[in-house]
């Protein structure tokens, strides 16, 4: 019947139920639930922590923190480094990371603890691990060593806590400034990066339409055809500026095979001669018009050199010949080569008597010709003016006569 219910009948008072048995599946379940940490501390560990949690002068998310360093520093070493990561710390003292860099913060300023600056992996470049350190006052105050102890046997005891002090002692690196070695390696000749501006000469191009950005990615493509921008660019300058798309006949130039640092070398090579031959001609116009008007002689004793008024002219008088001769066709070059090499030189008065003298001796009267010799004035020197004034008759002469030639 719908009335005979438990609540009503009270038939659960008349007929009881029997009481569950729990199995042991169920315990096992309630003994995981609540289990704790089962890792067996030695005593020096345990104490460690005991008095880390007893801090009193502390705040209590910085014992927490101490509490878990404690725990995880080496009893044996206590001033080595400290090799757990910021996870494992975080659970031990049960905070957030906000919260466990807050107690970091209060242990550093309560002098129990050094954070070591974040170092780089070696030639990687990429952040590592920042140790950290308990000061001899934290040691002294968990219970690691005695103070007694570090007094007597500094040398000893504390030869890790010196290495890592003297590894620490250096500044932090800025916020703005990479650290450890990366920066070290930041060379504009070996990174391979974009320069901030663009070279000298391409400058030119950004007046036809072209971009920066579009500059620097046509060098990437000129270096991947074996090519080099500059050397395209001033190769085709004169086209390129007259081009009406200059950047798809840029483009085209690179792909093309044409060595164009060849054409720049040669015409390097040939504007660098025209720049020697220039610087020369030069030279020889000066150092002619150091030796206008005087007289050379080489060093044989057989030629005498006149040089003409602003060394425009040159007559040579050979000792075996009666008569000069005057230089024709391009002899600047090879009276200066001469010059400089010291195979002539200016003459003297000496220079000049003994000449003719010479002249003498090889133009004396001759007995099987018939004809008269050369009669010379035996103490008469020519001179520039007289050499200056025959030339000048010559001229007129060619002049009326109306023929070119030497005149002798």
């Amino acid at each position: 019947m719908l009335i005979a219910q438990l609540s009503v009948a009270s038939e659960d008072v008349d007929r009881p139920r029997l009481p569950e048995t729990p199995t042991a599946e169920t315990d096992q379940d309630a003994l995981e639930e609540f289990a704790c940490d089962r890792s067996n501390l030695p005593w020096v560990i345990f104490r460690a922590a005991h008095r880390a949690t007893h801090a009193t002068a502390l705040p209590a998310r910085a014992r927490a923190v101490l509490a878990a360093l404690a725990r995880t520093v080496d009893a044996n070493r206590p001033y080595a480094a400290i090799f757990a990561r910021r996870e494992l710390l975080t659970g031990r003292a049960m905070q957030s990371m906000r919260t466990f860099y807050r107690s970091l913060d209060d242990l550093e300023a309560a002098d129990l603890i050094v954070r070591q600056p974040q170092k780089r992996h070696g030639d990687a470049g990429l952040f590592g691990r920042a140790y950290l350190h308990l000061t001899e006052k934290a040691t002294f105050v968990l219970g690691f060593v005695e103070r007694q102890m570090t007094a007597d046997n500094a040398s000893a005891t504390t030869r890790d806590s010196a290495n890592t002090q003297a590894a620490l002692s250096l500044s932090r690196p800025s916020a703005t400034v990479a650290d450890g070695a990366i920066y070290k390696d930041l060379d504009p000749k070996i990174q391979k990066r974009q320069s901030g501006t663009v070279p000298g000469d391409l400058t030119r191009l950004l007046n036809l339409g072209f971009h920066e950005f579009l500059i620097f990615k046509l060098m990437r493509e000129a270096k991947l055809h074996s090519k080099i921008l500059s050397d395209v660019v001033e190769a085709t300058w004169e086209h390129l500026r007259k081009a009406e798309r200059p950047i798809n006949y840029l483009r085209t130039l690179l792909r093309s095979p044409v060595d164009f640092g060849h054409q720049i070398r040669v015409k390097q090579a040939s504007a660098e001669r025209a720049r020697r031959e220039h610087l020369d001609a030069i030279e020889i116009e000066q150092t002619l018009a150091r030796c206008a008007d005087q007289i050379f002689i080489d060093i044989a004793g057989q030629r005498q050199i006149i040089i003409g008024e602003g060394g425009a002219s040159m007559t040579v008088h050979n000792s075996s010949e009666s008569a000069a001769r005057l230089a024709a066709g391009n002899w600047k070059p090879a009276f200066v080569a001469a010059l400089n090499a010291g195979r002539i030189r200016l003459a003297k008065v000496e220079d000049q008597e003994a000449f003719a003298a010479r002249r003498r001796d090889r133009l004396g009267p001759s007995t099987g010709s018939g004809r008269s010799a050369l009669k010379l004035v035996p103490s008469r020197v020519l001179t520039p003016e007289i050499h200056n004034r025959l030339a000048q008759m010559k001229q007129l002469l060619r002049n009326a006569e109306g023929k070119g030639g030497r005149y002798s």
